[in-house]
C-alpha cells in the first residue's frame, strides 16, 4: 500500500521529512508514528493509517515534498496474501544497476503533525546469501559510505535480518564511543547542516521581511500591580489548576482586550483590501530545542487570565514534547513573542506572515522610576510592537500599545483567579 502525505489545510502546501521513525522491514502498528514531518506551521509525528511491514521509503530525510505526495509503502496482510506465491529472494543490485528510489518504506498517513529499498519485501523467504549483503537500502549504503563502515560487521535487526539505517547508526555510535579521544579543535570553521524546522523558519522569516514593509514602536509598562497580584495568588492557583500563573497570562489578557479596541491590529493585507479578522486567535511563540514554534489559542478574547494561563501551560508542554497537532497551530491572527522568558530586556520581533503585527514582551526588571517627583522602585517591562506599515501607521500602533500598557498597569493587586 502506498502511503501519501495528507493534506492538512489550504495554507499548508508542502512539508519536509525530518526523521523516519521506522526503517524498511520494521513492523508497524496502526496509528504508530512513522515519521517526523515539518511544515511551516508545526513539527509533529505522522501516524500510520494501517498495520503491516514497512517495505519501502520513497522520500529521503530533508527532502521537501508537496502535500499528497507518496512517501512510503507498507505491506499489509491482504497484500501478502495476494502476492505470497510470487515472493522470491532478490539479488543484490550491481554497481551498473542504479537504484531508482531513496529511503525506506512507510505506511499511508492520514494526518501530519508542526514538519530506499532495492527491491520488494522478501517475507518468509530464506536465502543462502548473508542477510546484510542483498538487502541494503540506499539510505543504509549512503550512511555507511559517509562513515566508512564495512556493512559486513553490522548486525541487522530489521525484517528477516535486514540491516536498517538505525543499525548502521548504532554501530557508528558504538565505535565512536569506544574510540580514543580525537584531537582538540583546530579553530577551523564547521559546517552545520540545517534541520528541517530551521530551514522552514528561515524561509518564513525571509518571506516576512521581503514582503512586509515593517515599522516598530516601543513603550515601557509598570508591572508592579501584576507582580503583586501574581505573587499573592500563584501558589493557590497552581495547586487548584495544575498550571503556573505567569505574567504572560496577564499580558495576553491585556493584548486581547486591546485588539478588540483596536481591530486594525488584528488584520491582514490582501493587496486590494485589508481583511479585518472576525476572531482573535493569539499565537504564542515558544522556544524549543527543535526551533521556534507558534501554537495558537483560539478565541483568546473569550478567556480569562486563569484560562489563558492554563492554555499557555498546555501548549508549551506539548510544544516542548513535540506533541502539537495541526489544529494547535492553525488560524493565528496576532502573535505575542515573550522574549523576556529568555532574559531579553528590549527587542523587536519579525512579523508572523501574513499577520499585521507582532508584540514582544520583555523581562520584568525592578528599577528606579520617577512617580510624582519622587523616586520609587517599580517592576518595569518593555513592550515592542512590530507592524505592517501598509496596514497601519504610528498613530494606530501607538494607540494599541497605550491600551496594552494601561490595562496592565490597572490590574487589581487583590484580584482573584
Amino acid at each position: 500500500m502506498r502511503i501519501t502525505l495528507p493534506h492538512v489545510g489550504e495554507s499548508v502546501t508542502e512539508a519536509v521529512i525530518e526523521r523516519w521513525l521506522k526503517q524498511v522491514g520494521d513492523r508497524v502498528e496502526k496509528y504508530e508514528p512513522l515519521a517526523e514531518v515539518v511544515t511551516d506551521k508545526v513539527s509533529m509525528e505522522m501516524p500510520s493509517p494501517v498495520e503491516g511491514v514497512l517495505t519501502d521509503i520513497l522520500v529521503d530525510v530533508g527532502q521537501t515534498i508537496p502535500m499528497g505526495a507518496e512517501i512510503a509503502e507498507i505491506a499489509t496482510e491482504s497484500d501478502e496474501a495476494a502476492s505470497i506465491e510470487d515472493v522470491a529472494p532478490q539479488p543484490a543490485p550491481s554497481p551498473a544497476q542504479p537504484l531508482d528510489r531513496i529511503g525506506t518504506l512507510v505506511k499511508d498517513a492520514t494526518n501530519v503533525g508542526p514538519t530506499g529499498s532495492g527491491g520488494p519485501i522478501t517475507t518468509g523467504v530464506e536465502s543462502n546469501e548473508p542477510a546484510a549483503e542483498a538487502r541494503y537500502s540506499p539510505a543504509v549504503l549512503r550512511l555507511a559510505e559517509l562513515h566508512n563502515v564495512d556493512l559486513s560487521f553490522v548486525s541487522g535487526t530489521g525484517h528477516s535480518g535486514r540491516v536498517t539505517r538505525k543499525d548502521v547508526q548504532t554501530y557508528i555510535d558504538s565505535t565512536q564511543t569506544s574510540a580514543e579521544p580525537g584531537p582538540e579543535p583546530t579553530g577551523e570553521d564547521e559546517r552545520v547542516p540545517l534541520t528541517a524546522i530551521r530551514r522552514m523558519i528561515a524561509e518564513n522569516m525571509k518571506r516576512s521581511v521581503s514582503e512586509i514593509p515593517e515599522a516598530w514602536s516601543s513603550m515601557e509598562v509598570d508591572m508592579t500591580n501584576v507582580m503583586a497580584a501574581r505573587e499573592r495568588a500563584k501558589d493557590d492557583f497552581e495547586r487548584k489548576q495544575s498550571a503556573r500563573l505567569t505574567p504572560l497570562a496577564f499580558a495576553l489578557r491585556a493584548v486581547v482586550e486591546s485588539l478588540r479596541a483596536n481591530p486594525i491590529v488584528n488584520s491582514t493585507w490582501a493587496d486590494d483590501a485589508i481583511i479585518m479578522k472576525g476572531h482573535i486567535n493569539l499565537g504564542v511563540a515558544i522556544a524549543t530545542e527543535r526551533g521556534l514554534l507558534v501554537p495558537v489559542i483560539p478565541d483568546s478574547d473569550l478567556l480569562s487570565v486563569a484560562e489563558l494561563a492554563k492554555s499557555i501551560d498546555t501548549l508549551a508542554s506539548k510544544a516542548r514534547a513535540n506533541r502539537l497537532d495541526i489544529a494547535d497551530v492553525q488560524g493565528g491572527t496576532f502573535t505575542v513573542n515573550n522574549t523576556g522568558a529568555l532574559g531579553s530586556v528590549t527587542g523587536k520581533g519579525i512579523i508572523n506572515h501574513p499577520q499585521a503585527a507582532i508584540l514582544n514582551t520583555e523581562s520584568i526588571v525592578k528599577r528606579p522610576v520617577i512617580i510624582d517627583d519622587a523616586i520609587a522602585i517599580r517592576s518595569m517591562m518593555n513592550i515592542c510592537l512590530t507592524f505592517d506599515h501598509r496596514i497601519m501607521d504610528g498613530r494606530e500602533a501607538g494607540a494599541f500599545l497605550a491600551d496594552v500598557k494601561r490595562r496592565l498597569e490597572d490590574v487589581d493587586p487583590a484580584a482573584s483567579f
